[in-house]
């Protein structure tokens, strides 16, 4: 996850077909299978005992779901944004700490897709997208909150390449992945000291500090990533020097579009759940969603998730036709996490005194929900880059 974003990010125009109608509805058809069969029976316990799903996530490699937005000549589907951020609402569904799992995936894999070298891209897009491989983005620092560019980080030059040494804060999969991106300090340049790297797991120097101990996504890895005299060589610099932030916050715009597509999938999870126990339960001779005030409080569930649904798509749409996208994605994030955190309180409102048990899922949706919130930008720093966007029209 991250946590940082504080300016406006440049457009990335996608200009991408992906695949036909049938063929998707075949992929998300796939993905439900996949979800039934290696996912549900595995995420309340991997939850209660917050142990890391890796098995889980090469199940999903295997299938080919860990490279979705990427070209299939590096080893990806070619999906449109449109396309395989509805495989992440689906994930996200079943499993959210597996689905924002994905979406940091997809999110470590952007710089060096979108702003790597042919060479680069052809020595390791094919191994970063395999299946078998899992990435971290390194960004946000324990200080910074959410402004990146007060990080403190460094990478100093060296013969053949740098030396990083600095600290990361809440790194989705820290200890878990094979590799990371990383961006650093490469020189007190505000705006333009700040480069990106792609960084092996089996570097040398490279540490984990325990995982965090988090209210909810108990089974996704979350800690601070030490990095102490790690070398990278030059040919895995990202980008020229110094364009490390402007490729951090448009990697970020389209991972606020994962964000809110796995956040609207735990909506739907938990309006699911609770019109299933409406149904089922009865008070007063009748079940209770024929009682007029809950059946409203369920119609406004469904209504929200179908605003988020709509929202978060018609952002990814603009993307894929090459469209400033900035503003449409922090609309959707905003619009889609905010969701989540209501649509999953109600769910617990719904259950009633058994909502506050772990006797059902609805408590665990509402403590997940809450940090959609956070990550990929506050939610208040959603707010301000709309804003910004207001002003500049």
């Amino acid at each position: 996850m991250s946590l940082a974003i504080e300016e406006e990010a440049p457009t990335s125009a996608q200009n991408v077909t992906g695949i036909d109608n049938e063929m998707l509805e075949d992929l998300l058809t796939l993905t439900r299978e996949i979800s039934a069969k290696h996912m549900v029976p595995l995420v309340d316990e991997y939850e209660r005992d917050e142990r890391f799903p890796r098995d889980t996530f090469r199940e999903l490699g295997g299938a080919g779901l860990l490279g979705l937005p990427y070209p299939d000549v590096y080893g990806g589907a070619g999906l449109a944004t449109s396309q395989y951020l509805r495989v992440f609402e689906e994930l996200g569904r079943t499993w959210a700490s597996v689905a924002v799992g994905v979406s940091v995936h997809a999110l470590a894999c952007y710089p060096l897709a979108k702003y790597g070298t042919e060479e680069q891209k052809q020595k390791w897009l094919p191994w970063m997208l395999g299946g078998d491989t899992l990435g971290a983005y390194c960004l946000s620092e324990s200080h910074a909150g959410s402004d990146p560019a007060a990080m403190r980080t460094r990478a100093r030059r060296v013969d053949g390449g740098y030396v990083l040494r600095g600290t990361k804060a809440w790194t989705t999969h820290g200890g878990q992945a094979d590799f990371y991106t990383v961006m650093a300090r490469t020189s007190d340049d505000p705006r333009h000291g700040v480069s990106c790297f792609l960084v092996r797991a089996d570097a040398d120097g490279i540490s984990a500090a325990p995982p965090e101990r988090k209210m909810g996504l108990t089974g996704s890895t979350t800690c601070s990533m030490h990095f102490d005299e790690v070398f990278v060589p030059e040919e895995q610099r990202i980008g020229e020097e110094g364009a490390g932030l402007a490729i951090a916050l448009s990697a970020l715009d389209a991972g606020r579009l994962g964000i809110a597509a796995v956040a609207t999938g735990l909506a739907q999870a938990a309006l699911d759940q609770a019109v299933a126990y409406a149904s089922d339960r009865e008070a007063f001779g009748a079940p209770v969603i024929k009682h007029q005030g809950l059946s409203f409080l369920l119609a406004d569930m469904d209504a929200a998730v179908e605003a988020s649904r709509a929202t978060y798509l018609a952002a990814a749409e603009r993307r894929d036709r090459g469209e400033k996208f900035t503003r449409e994605a922090a609309i959707a994030k905003l619009i889609a996490t905010d969701t989540a955190m209501k649509v999953t309180t109600d769910a617990v409102q719904v259950f009633g005194g058994a909502g506050y048990t772990r006797d059902f899922p609805v408590e665990r949706y509402m403590r997940e929900a809450k940090i959609m919130q956070i990550f990929e930008g506050t939610n208040q720093i959603q707010r301000l880059v709309i804003a910004r966007q207001l002003e500049s029209r």
